[in-house]
């Protein structure tokens, strides 16, 4: 068993510990993988743990040459490694109509990728913190931020209402009392149809219930319809 810590342990590149590095950065990327994959996100386990895995054997074939020829720098095949993985970073970024998604995944992406890399040089301790710290900023940080109820979405609610509309103070007041931050207010008339062109714009929670919103801004005029939308530009 000593024998066999020691291979692990040791800085240069066997199979023994070659396989161990392997499996470890596995099990770490497939880890911060489930927190994602929990949340919805398309990349997942098995994304995070083949990036964790490739790093950590790029930083094995690195040391090795090093190991076996004398000659190669580690650090470069690192920065190589983390300079080609925004590509897959960017991927995970989404953006439709003003609103962007996906950035924390793409930020977990990078960082599971120097975990790989850690790994491979031998900074077991490290790479086992590292993962537990991103597990705590991915799942409590989370629940402070609601919590504490910061952050949210900008978003345009459309409505279209049967009268020339004057008075928008009922408006204001049923989005506060749903705590929904009215940023501005922008109106337009039909006099020939006897028609007010509604737009909120307002800074909205994730999980805000926008159907029962809905439903009681209808309540409040004559309502031909009410849209959400996720452009900034009226």
């Amino acid at each position: 068993m000593e024998h066999l810590l020691d291979i692990i342990q040791s800085q240069n590149i066997t199979a023994t510990s070659s396989v161990f590095k392997l499996m470890l950065s596995m099990l770490l990327g497939g880890i911060v993988g489930f927190e994602r994959k929990s949340k919805g996100q398309n990349a997942g386990i098995r994304t995070f743990a083949l990036i964790s895995m490739g790093a950590t054997m790029a930083m094995i074939l690195s040391v090795y040459v090093m190991q076996e020829y004398h000659g190669g720098d580690p650090g470069r095949m690192a920065a190589q490694v983390l300079s080609g993985i925004g590509f897959l970073g960017a991927g995970a970024i989404i953006q439709m109509k003003g609103s962007v998604r996906g950035l924390t995944t793409a930020a977990g992406i990078w960082i599971v990728a120097t975990i790989g890399l850690a790994v491979g040089i031998g900074l077991y301790f490290i790479s086992l913190f590292a993962t537990g710290m991103i597990i705590l900023v991915l799942v409590q940080f989370e629940r402070f931020e609601h919590k504490i109820n910061v952050g949210g979405q900008t978003r345009i609610i459309r409505i279209k209402v049967n009268t020339i509309l004057e008075d928008f103070s009922q408006y204001k007041e049923l989005l506060a009392n749903n705590h929904i931050h009215l940023i501005n207010i922008y109106v337009d008339y039909d006099y020939v149809n006897d028609t007010t062109y509604l737009n909120l714009a307002v800074l909205a929670k994730e999980q805000t219930d926008f159907v029962g919103l809905f439903k009681k801004l209808s309540d409040l005029s004559p309502t031909l319809s009410i849209t959400l939308s996720n452009q900034v530009n009226i």
